[in-house]
């Protein structure tokens, strides 16, 4: 297609050297918009196979958008040759070439767009989710709106169309003693995009190349990623407006009623904003620290200006308020270092050897090798519970993050050691004494006459008794001198 506007061009060019005339034009330029065209048709089929290709659970925008470019260049493909045959040259002319021209200017914005895209996720070590993010798609609305003037000077519009149309816009409208123009507004958005452009591709580069040769960890590495976008945010939003020349002075009361209007109706959102920039700057909680807060149990994934997400041993995403962190009760079980306590408990049965549970027990933490030598672990004889003689491992650990792994093995050898030395670990029994049982048997058969009195269908166990006869309801409520002490037992 570039070949066939520079001999167009050329063409063009001799026939004004030599004065051809109308139907010799006609005659010679015919053969190239006839090849011009077949080219033109080639890339909508390319196009049409490219559309159809993709199926249709997958097709978006972009796809509609190419069907309507490829029935838009075959519809060029069908009127230029028949307006160039019936001897419309000149308008045959003005719609093939200019097509072409679209063409390549929108081809040279879209490889354009995909340089600032690939430069993009360089810079910020995203791959997927950088391509598909905010910035590389405001990059690729600017270059679209830049190329309006260009494509209206390919179409017939004359330059001084153009100036007197930017001449209006400059001019704009007043409001107060504030003049706001289209342009100037324009400058605010460009400026204000593009210094948002800078500050992601410094942020993405102090992560991915700089922050991580230091001797920052995740989190002050992540606190002063983010205090970076805060501080270029402003200084582009500044910088915008004083591009753009808008006086601010004149707005400041309205600003200030707004103000107030929202400092009451978002006072949450207010307060979680202030409350993560505490936490960037203070971090008592950074990203990979396990936390605890408000009954939730995770890691900390990420932290932002609003809320902070949490990733719970589920596998489910927590979103907090950093009000909550900043004003709650949080347990960082990892600040600083990964070191933290074990315990284990267990219960053995009376008449024990407390010694030698204590000894079995202690070999086995110090042998575990995610326990600390230093300091040592200990057992704690914890005292005499209702069925067992109570016990407990204590163990520093080298990371707590491995605290249920230990706590399982640690367990599966108390087991293998116990049985080895014959050791019991008791389970809850209750034994029940009946005193004067002679007088439940005495009162047994003339207490169950009543229709009231029915036997209960679940007797008690016999060897409980010192007699073989079952109860009833009746033996129970007949026996006043036991009604005492039954209760308690």
């Amino acid at each position: 297609l570039g070949l066939i506007l520079v001999l167009n061009l050329i063409i063009t060019e001799m026939g004004q050297f030599d004065q051809w005339s109308a139907e010799a034009k006609a005659v010679i330029h015919f053969p190239l918009i006839l090849a011009g065209c077949l080219l033109i048709w080639r890339l909508a089929s390319l196009l049409k196979s490219h559309d159809d290709a993709e199926p249709e659970a997958v097709q978006n925008y972009g796809h509609r958008l190419l069907d309507l470019v490829g029935r838009l260049l075959l519809f060029v493909v069908i009127a230029g040759p028949l307006l160039a045959a019936i001897g419309y040259s000149t308008a045959a002319h003005r719609l093939v070439f200019p097509t072409i021209q679209t063409l390549q200017v929108i081809g040279f914005i879209v490889v354009l767009q995909r340089v600032i895209t690939a430069f993009y996720v360089f810079a910020t070590g995203k791959n997927d989710e950088g391509r598909e993010s905010l910035i590389p798609v405001l990059a690729g609305f600017v270059l679209a709106i830049a190329t309006l003037p260009i494509l209206a000077l390919i179409w017939g519009a004359r330059y001084s169309d153009l100036t007197e149309l930017w001449a209006q816009m400059a001019s704009g409208i007043t409001l107060g003693e504030t003049k706001i123009s289209p342009r100037d507004l324009l400058t605010l958005v460009i400026v204000f995009f593009g210094g948002m452009l800078l500050t992601r591709l410094i942020q993405g580069a102090l992560k991915t190349s700089i922050l991580p040769k230091t001797r920052l960890d995740i989190g002050g590495q992540n606190a002063v990623v983010s205090g970076l976008g805060y501080v270029g945010i402003t200084i582009a939003a500044v910088l915008s407006i004083t591009a753009a020349g808008i006086d601010l002075s004149s707005i400041a009361l309205v600003a200030g009623a707004l103000s107030v209007g929202i400092g009451f109706g978002l006072q949450n959102v207010v307060s979680n904003f202030v409350s993560g920039i505490i936490l960037l700057i203070e971090r008592p909680i950074s990203e990979g620290d396990w936390i605890e807060v408000g009954g939730h149990m995770g890691y900390v994934r990420d932290i932002s200006v609003r809320s902070t997400r949490i990733e719970t041993f589920d596998r489910t995403d927590v979103i907090v308020p950093n009000g909550d962190l900043v004003s709650g009760t949080v347990t960082n079980f990892t600040r600083g270092n990964t070191i933290g306590r074990v315990i284990v408990p267990v219960g053995v049965a009376y008449g024990t050897d407390p010694r030698l549970v204590e000894k079995i027990l202690l070999e086995i933490a110090q042998a575990h090798p995610m326990a600390l030598a230093n300091p040592a672990p200990y057992v704690v004889f914890q005292g005499f519970g209702a069925s067992s003689l109570d016990f407990e491992i204590r163990a520093i650990l080298r990371d707590v993050n491995w605290v249920l792994s230990v706590r399982s093995d640690m367990n599966y050898q108390i087991a293998e050691r116990f049985m080895e030395e014959g050791i019991e670990i008791p389970f809850a029994q209750t034994d029940i004494w009946l005193r004067n049982p002679e007088t439940l048997r005495e009162r047994g058969p003339s207490a169950a006459s009543g229709p009231a009195m029915q036997p209960k269908s679940t007797p008690l166990p016999t060897p409980i008794l010192s007699s073989s006869e079952h109860l009833d309801e009746g033996d129970m409520a007949g026996n006043t001198e036991a009604e005492g002490d039954a209760g308690d037992r």
